[in-house]
């Protein structure tokens, strides 16, 4: 299966999505949006983690009308660390586990020398690009056990391995998630639990925006062209890749 295969989804593979119970974090916009989006109307039922109630609300009609289950919407700043822990407890109470977890949401923090970085936003990036990620780990590790092939996957970007000057924090962040997810997988390895990183490279988000301010966006896929190569690494047949 090739990481980089945006082809629809074939009828098989929607099918094996169909009834399969997904967590996808940042899912009000961009890229978590287009992945929750694409596993809903697959027959998911997607558990739709984010800040943005409107957003919310606008992936939960858009699956609907896609002919998908309604999702379930989680508003939910993931710097609130016990409304994180509460997740696992209430998935385990209502499905009684877990097929899949996309851990989609980041920040970007600010462009800046490490030197003029406030001690707030560096606390920030590590805050939501990490610790939030521990977090779902930690609370959701005991439904995940209970699924036949649960497939956990992390959004990592090229900063982890070609760094930059004037991205510290979110480059920081991003090595900081992988040593997360590599340890993980380690300590899975004799469970159905297979965990993934994904860089998506550049998207149409408002984080590239950010990112690189002047850049022509219309040359660059948008989330939706991306999301079934991610999908795919959510199928339980997949193997999602550490690298």
């Amino acid at each position: 299966m090739s990481l980089n295969d945006i082809s629809p989804l074939s009828d098989a593979e929607r099918a094996a999505l169909a009834g399969r119970l997904a967590v996808v974090t940042g899912a009000s916009r961009g890229i978590g949006y287009a992945v929750a989006s694409l596993l809903g109307a697959c027959g998911a039922q997607v558990v739709a983690v984010a800040r943005t109630v409107k957003g919310l609300e606008e992936l939960d009609d858009e699956i609907r009308a896609a002919g998908g289950p309604a999702a379930t919407l989680v508003p939910l700043n993931l710097t609130d660390g016990p409304g994180v822990d509460q997740l696992g407890a209430s998935i385990f109470e209502r499905w009684g586990k877990l097929d899949i977890l996309v851990g989609n949401a980041g920040v970007l923090g600010p462009i800046s020398p490490l030197g003029h970085v406030k001690a707030k936003d560096w606390a920030s990036a590590m805050d939501v690009n990490v610790s939030a990620n521990w977090r779902l780990i930690r609370t959701l590790d005991p439904v995940l056990r209970r699924s036949d092939a649960a497939r956990v996957l992390f959004m990592t970007a090229g900063d982890a391995s070609t760094l930059r000057p004037y991205h510290g924090p979110y480059a920081v962040s991003k090595v900081a998630l992988e040593a997360l997810a590599r340890t993980y997988a380690l300590e899975t390895e004799q469970t159905t639990i297979k965990i993934g990183l994904h860089d998506p490279g550049a998207v149409r988000t408002q984080l590239r925006a950010k990112a690189v301010p002047g850049e022509d966006a219309s040359t660059l896929p948008m989330p939706a062209d991306i999301a079934p190569a991610i999908a795919r690494l959510c199928l339980p047949t997949s193997a999602p890749r550490l690298t």
